[in-house]
């Protein structure tokens, strides 16, 4: 592809909100919490048997409940899920996350739309997903008529 001043131009702006994104607040928080959640020895344990119990749980699921440790596994997973989910340091970095990735689907609408009205913007999201044919995320593999 030729290099054209147009072209060069829109690379530049790219950048440059990039680099907005990087340095706005949402993004400092959210690299703040995730700071936090690797640091973290008793939030990085609870994670570390979650992760065990889950392998274990994925294979009583081969068998479902004829499976001997069934009951026992299904409660230890869900106690240690919500022992996880209920950590500070968790629960801060995926509301951190979630306003990242806010941020990063109302920039793309944005982008989408000055484009054209028509563009559809997948971002998962049905607030900003409303207003293209597809109900929310394109998740369905083309079926919604999106592709």
């Amino acid at each position: 592809m030729l290099a054209t001043s147009e072209g060069l131009e829109i690379q530049e702006s790219v950048e440059e909100l990039a680099a907005q994104i990087l340095q706005s607040e949402v993004a400092d928080e959210y690299r703040r919490c995730l700071y936090k959640l690797q640091r973290s020895k008793d939030t990085q344990r609870k994670i570390q048997e979650f992760n065990k119990m889950k392998e274990l749980y994925e294979e009583v699921q081969r068998f479902g409940r004829y499976h001997p440790d069934y009951k026992r596994v299904m409660m230890e997973i869900r106690q240690l899920k919500r022992d996880m989910d209920l950590d500070d340091n968790v629960a801060n970095f995926r509301r951190a996350e979630n306003d990242l990735q806010d941020l990063l689907d109302q920039v793309s609408v944005i982008i989408g739309k000055s484009v054209s009205e028509n563009v559809k913007v997948p971002t998962g999201n049905p607030f900003f997903d409303s207003g293209s044919a597809c109900g929310g995320g394109c998740g369905s593999g083309g079926s919604c008529g999106c592709s």
